[in-house]
């Protein structure tokens, strides 16, 4: 689906999440979601559909898409500034009006300390109506990159198949999310993460992701669309 401009691109976005919800509620069934946090422009508009359309999100479990860690792969600090759990907590969980919010139990996040505890989450409500998600520079999903050794090899059914992990970050990974972040200064961010594996995402019923265009993303969106399946861009193996 094409759209006219960013704005259109992420009213889209929010209202598909917020749709979703209101439907599965109105049927008293669970909507059970893998969400990104990038790109998250569409996040503000959803928080403010889902308080005036009085949209709950009581049935709701989230599995957020990755996280950062610090050097060591360790988690980072609760608060810290470029944490996704801190962004979904604070701009998107507490937004909601009060009577309309999330149980905490209904929160998860990937924790590279327990790297199995979100897949079998996922498991124990019975999988993933949507998977939402934007496409890397690179074609990378969550932080599935694609693999950089010069020393080992992946295939591609193994990568299809690869479960939560910690991951050091492609180069091209740092420059792109440093200008988007640190004003451009990659060694302000953390260098590595923990990332949801492809066997989940495949996995989900639905897969929507989201674009929102400019030049840096010409390549990677005619990859996704028309290329064979490559691990050059992970993206082709969806």
């Amino acid at each position: 689906k094409l759209l006219p401009d960013i704005p259109a691109v992420f009213n889209h976005f929010a209202r598909s999440i917020a749709d979703e919800i209101r439907s599965n509620n109105a049927i008293g069934k669970a909507t059970n979601l893998i969400l990104p946090v990038g790109p998250i422009g569409q996040y503000p508009l959803l928080v403010e559909i889902c308080n005036r359309e009085r949209i709950s999100w009581k049935n709701v479990y989230t599995f957020n898409m990755d996280e950062y860690t610090d050097w060591q792969g360790r988690p980072l600090p609760a608060g810290h500034s470029l944490s996704f759990e801190t962004y979904m907590r604070t701009q998107v969980f507490n937004q909601l009006d009060e009577d309309l919010r999330i149980p905490e139990d209904h929160v998860h996040f990937p924790h590279p300390l327990h790297l199995d505890e979100i897949s079998k989450q996922i498991q124990k409500v019975g999988g993933i109506d949507t998977c939402y998600g934007g496409i890397g520079y690179h074609g990378h999903i969550a932080f599935n990159e694609p693999p950089n050794s010069l020393y080992s090899k992946v295939s591609m059914e193994d990568f299809k198949q690869s479960h939560t992990r910690v991951v050091h970050l492609n180069p091209d990974t740092l420059v792109m999310n440093s200008i988007w972040n640190t004003g451009g200064n990659p060694y302000g961010l953390p260098s590595m993460a923990v990332t949801l594996g492809f066997r989940d995402i495949l996995a989900s019923r639905r897969i929507r992701l989201y674009c929102t265009g400019g030049s840096w993303q010409r390549t990677v969106l005619r990859v996704a669309l028309l290329s064979e399946p490559d691990l050059d861009y992970p993206v082709t193996l969806l």
